[in-house]
């Protein structure tokens, strides 16, 4: 109860100050949809880290097609053009938030192969700099009343394995079509704790103790 309370005190002050050293953000869903529900949660999320200080890139992974990966094509050709673009963009960051789509129960291909292809290096190796020290912000929506929370299990084990830190608190949401389709909903407390949780990595190292 006591750390509830810690927390609420200093949530509420992270909410009405701006952070102290401006932290960059990268953030995508796991989807090309145009019209995906994800992309849509990516962006409410993006829109509150913003108002929080942070400095926020929200990127479309339609915009950054790459092949499968293949050992073979990395030895012949390196690191693709399109990987080499967004594995600079998560080195140049501070964080990353991903909205993630549940596909049969585990993640979309085209994240996971992103994932692959930015855990590499332009020399084909893998000391993961895009994924070490970067704190990430897991979250998910689907129709459904699962809210896609299944696929955010193996992504939590994807991006931990590759050397990423991860907020501890997930948001998932069910119901989309409803949830999108109310303009006037108030802002979503539980992403917006999910993201103060993200930018105030102190905050929250000082309640986990």
């Amino acid at each position: 109860m006591k750390k509830k309370l810690l927390f609420a005190s200093l949530a509420a002050v992270a909410a009405v100050m701006p952070l102290s050293g401006e932290m960059k953000i990268v953030a995508f869903a796991g989807s090309t949809r145009a019209e995906s529900y994800n992309k849509q949660l990516v962006q409410e999320a993006a829109a509150i880290a913003r108002k929080m200080g942070a400095s926020v890139t929200v990127i479309d992974l339609k915009d950054y097609p790459m092949p499968f990966y293949d050992g073979d094509l990395e030895a012949k050709e390196g690191l693709p053009k399109n990987a080499a673009k967004l594995r600079d963009l998560m080195i140049g960051s501070d964080g990353v938030i991903i909205a993630s789509p549940e596909y049969n129960s585990s993640i979309s291909a085209v994240l996971k192969n992103a994932i692959d292809w930015t855990s590499r290096t332009p020399e084909g190796g893998s000391p993961r700099a895009a994924y070490k020290g970067k704190r990430f912000a897991l979250m998910s929506t689907s129709p459904g009343k699962g809210g896609g929370k299944r696929g955010l299990v193996h992504l939590r084990d994807i991006i931990e394995d590759a050397g990423g830190t991860m907020v501890e608190k997930e948001v998932s949401i069910p119901l989309a079509g409803q949830y999108f389709a109310d303009k006037k909903r108030p802002e979503n407390p539980q992403l917006k704790e999910e993201i103060q949780l993200l930018l105030q990595p102190k905050m929250a190292e000082a309640v986990a103790k």
